[in-house]
C-alpha cells in the first residue's frame, strides 16, 4: 500500500507515482483541483513519467505559449524538435524548449522522466 498524501493549506507531500493517477502523471498545474492544495497552480505544471520501451507519442505537440523542460532520470528518451532531436542517455540529461518549438518523443528503453512548464496555462 503507499504512502497516504497529507495536504495542508500551504504544504504537502506524497508519493508522485501514487498521486498522479488521474492526472497523467501531471503532479502540479492549473487542471489540478483546487481541493489539493499547493499542487494547484497556474506558475508551473511538473509530470512524473515512466514509459515502456517503444511508448511514443509520433504526432506533433504545439505550444506557443510555455516553456518546457524534460529531464531524464533514467532510461533512454528521444525528443524530437522541429528544430532538432536530442537523445537522453544518462541520468540528469534534459532538453529545454521555448515556445512556439513543436516536438514528439519515444522512449528506446523503459524510461522515467520529469517534465517542467510553465506558466501552467491550458494549451491555445
Amino acid at each position: 500500500m503507499g504512502a497516504e498524501l497529507v495536504a495542508a493549506a500551504n504544504w504537502t507531500h506524497g508519493n508522485a507515482g501514487d498521486d498522479t493517477g488521474d492526472t497523467r502523471g501531471w503532479l502540479l498545474g492549473h487542471f489540478i483541483d483546487p481541493s489539493e492544495g499547493v499542487r494547484s497552480t497556474k506558475d508551473v505544471e511538473v509530470k512524473w513519467a515512466t514509459h515502456p520501451a517503444g511508448d511514443r507519442r509520433p504526432e506533433w505537440t504545439s505550444d506557443d505559449q510555455r516553456t518546457t523542460l524534460v529531464l531524464l532520470v533514467q532510461g533512454q528518451f528521444r525528443i524530437d524538435l522541429t528544430e532538432g532531436s536530442v537523445t537522453m542517455n544518462r541520468q540528469g540529461d534534459y532538453i529545454l524548449w521555448g515556445p512556439g518549438i513543436d516536438h514528439s518523443w519515444e522512449a528506446i528503453e523503459e524510461t522515467v522522466i520529469i517534465t517542467v512548464r510553465w506558466p501552467s496555462a491550458p494549451a491555445a
